[in-house]
């Protein structure tokens, strides 16, 4: 097994695809932030040359490529103007991704193959890319799943396919390269319900005026920065929020029952009465309006800012010792407890007298 070096995020330079609103936006300014270079791919050109901006402006470097993560030659052509513009790139995130919301049987099978190359075929395009290049110099490639890719859910039985596909291509993908000692780490990252324009930009097939991801909504700077602990630091999987990942423990625990509870709440879990605005919806075939990192539609639960699922995650060994200091402070506590019950002797000596 090769020996993976990763840099500080200081030293690096990130390309992210699907940069021009959500979890991928929100990638990009939290690593300017942290002095890496950025390089930016979306099919708005628009947004993305206006994010280039305001990240310059704020000192960072930072470039873009316009791209459909969907088409090989477009990506390839992206990832030469990265190593143009910058020298090369030390991690790529892939994160396109968009979604529709529907029943399989009514889902037009034009839209179906569709998402599934921008979710599937866009990680495939881009982990191959950039395998062939940190192949030389080593690296980090981090595939955005979801806590779907273990759990598919109702009226997103598209989407939830596309992501278990990504899982099973991240988790060969990982194996080949260990097994030919590239010196490249690659992570899959499983956001639980974010609160991003994801929800505004699928296609809506139901017949309600908008869509919605279930609750509870999540930060999408909490996703950004599992993506940027794995461009960092060597880790297998990464899930943000426990619960979405609930449902997939649930799920993998009982699966009959969970199934019973998904058709009960799956169509009112998922669906609004508010109406997104029309030139933000459906971006499945064309690019539309960007530029955020959350939903311009009101958050329909409170959004959590922090988990310490997460962190548990990103900081195993601290959490370990956490818990067995608590553990050891709750037994003692038992063990004072139990004491203070207990006679004392010359108590029970006089008992007997």
């Amino acid at each position: 097994m090769a020996w993976i070096r990763l840099k500080p995020l200081s030293q690096q330079t990130i390309v992210i695809t699907g940069a021009s609103s959500g979890i991928g936006l929100a990638t990009a300014r939290a690593a300017a932030r942290a002095g890496a270079a950025v390089f930016l791919i979306a099919r708005n050109e628009e947004a993305l040359a206006h994010i280039v901006e305001e990240l310059r402006h704020r000192g960072a470097r930072a470039d873009y490529a316009v791209a459909d993560v969907g088409k090989l030659e477009e990506l390839e052509a992206a990832a030469k103007k990265a190593e143009e513009a910058f020298g090369g790139f030390d991690s790529w995130v892939n994160d396109a991704g968009t979604s529709v919301f529907g029943a399989l049987e009514k889902l037009p099978l034009e839209d179906h193959r569709r998402l599934f190359e921008t979710n599937y075929w866009g990680v495939v395009h881009g982990s191959t890319i950039a395998a062939r290049a940190l192949r030389r110099r080593g690296g980090a490639i981090i595939n955005v799943g979801s806590v779907l890719s273990d759990r598919a859910m109702m009226l997103q039985g598209a989407y939830s396919a596309t992501k278990h596909a990504v899982r099973a291509f991240t988790d060969a993908l990982r194996m080949e390269l260990e097994r030919e000692g590239a010196p490249i780490s690659v992570t899959l990252i499983k956001p639980s319900g974010i609160e991003t324009p994801f929800q505004e930009h699928a296609k809506n097939l139901l017949g309600t005026p908008g869509v919605r991801i279930p609750p509870p909504a999540y930060d999408p700077r909490l996703v950004a920065r599992a993506i940027l602990h794995a461009c960092a630091h060597r880790k297998r999987e990464i899930v943000v929020g426990f619960g979405g990942h609930a449902i997939s423990l649930m799920g993998n625990l009982f699966p009959r029952a969970t199934d019973r509870v998904l058709e009960a709440v799956g169509f009112s879990a998922q669906t609004t009465q508010k109406r997104p605005k029309p030139a933000r919806a459906d971006n499945l075939h064309e690019p539309r309006e960007d530029g955020t990192e959350k939903s311009l539609m009101r958050p329909v639960a409170p959004l959590r800012r922090t988990s310490l699922f997460l962190e548990a995650q990103l900081h195993p060994a601290l959490t370990a010792t956490v818990l067995a200091g608590l553990g050891a402070l709750a037994a003692g506590a038992l063990a004072a407890r139990g004491q203070r019950r207990m006679p004392a002797p010359r108590r029970l000596a006089q008992r007997w007298h």
